[in-house]
């Protein structure tokens, strides 16, 4: 487990390197284009700072986007006495813990790191867990506390904002403002075409990358949550629920779905194809599986 937490702060620093490469092939698409080499400097440098922002901020971000509200051990006795139970299993910083008003169910976790923390769950899922299953889907969501992937899913969270906010304002400067119009016809067709191609590719790859690194760690924090309780039939018994039980959550987002226990997405072909989660059956086969190893 400690290789896996040590494998996490490497991949943030790989992802962040492979989302600044991106940005800085955008900005140089800009600067070929505009004909000022500066520009690709400037790019690169406000999109750094975006993302510093939203490494710090994303994770209020997130809660406020879910609509999610903090509870104390009065409001709802049994789930924050799971996490608290949970926390001292593990021996982590209590989390906060946030419920969402919402049928679907579901469960969440983000923050930048275990001493700043969130941890969540719908009222759905709420409903229809029992407590050893409720035990076993919030040791899931302290599992990726643990494991640091809500670093990694932070820092990815921002960069891909900031990439998708960076390429929408490069491609109005294209076809509307015109550039810079007397280096224009220096400019190489071919190249140009080139440069368009990246910048309208950039969020799409940026999005690909950031679901693909989300569905691993989903399969990690399903181990570590089975290595916390040792029962991984707890937790194969809820993610049949979630089976049986799932729909699409009130307040959708793509930003935020990687986030979640199971995709909370309207399901569709898109949808599949740029899953932040794999499927609850592969899941379950994994946990089934390996059940005497936990």
């Amino acid at each position: 487990m400690y290789s896996a937490i040590a494998k996490n702060k490497r991949n943030t620093i790989l992802i962040m390197a492979f989302f600044v490469g991106l940005i800085g092939a955008m900005g140089w698409a800009v600067s070929y284009f505009m004909g000022n080499s500066s520009i690709a400097v400037v790019v690169v440098i406000v999109a750094a700072v975006y993302a510093l922002i939203q490494y710090f901020a994303a994770g209020k971000l997130a809660v406020a986007m879910t609509g999610a509200h903090e509870i104390q051990k009065a409001d709802n006795p049994r789930l924050y006495r799971t996490v608290e139970n949970l926390a001292i299993t593990t021996g982590m910083p209590m989390p906060k813990v946030y419920i969402i008003d919402d049928p679907a169910p579901n469960a969440f976790a983000t923050g930048r790191d275990p001493q700043h923390a969130v941890v969540g769950a719908t009222t759905g899922l709420l409903e229809i867990m029992d407590d050893r299953e409720l035990t076993a889907v919030m040791a899931h969501e302290l599992g990726h506390v643990q494991n640091y992937d809500i670093r990694v899913s932070t820092i990815a969270f921002g960069l891909v904002s900031a990439i998708g906010l960076l390429s929408d304002i490069v491609l109005r400067m294209f076809f509307f403002s015109g550039g810079n119009r007397n280096s224009n016809n220096n400019v190489h067709p071919v190249v140009l075409i080139i440069g368009v191609v990246v910048i309208i590719l950039a969020p799409i790859i940026a999005a690909i990358v950031q679901m693909a690194v989300s569905r691993q760690r989903e399969y990690l924090a399903d181990a570590t949550g089975a290595l916390t309780t040792r029962d991984s039939e707890g937790l194969a018994s809820a993610l049949a629920k979630l089976g049986q039980y799932g729909r699409p959550m009130k307040r959708e987002s793509t930003s935020t779905a990687n986030l979640f226990l199971s995709n909370p997405l309207q399901p569709g072909f898109f949808t599949k194809l740029f899953s932040s989660h794999p499927p609850l059956e592969d899941r379950i086969k994994r946990l089934t599986k390996n059940s005497g190893t936990f």
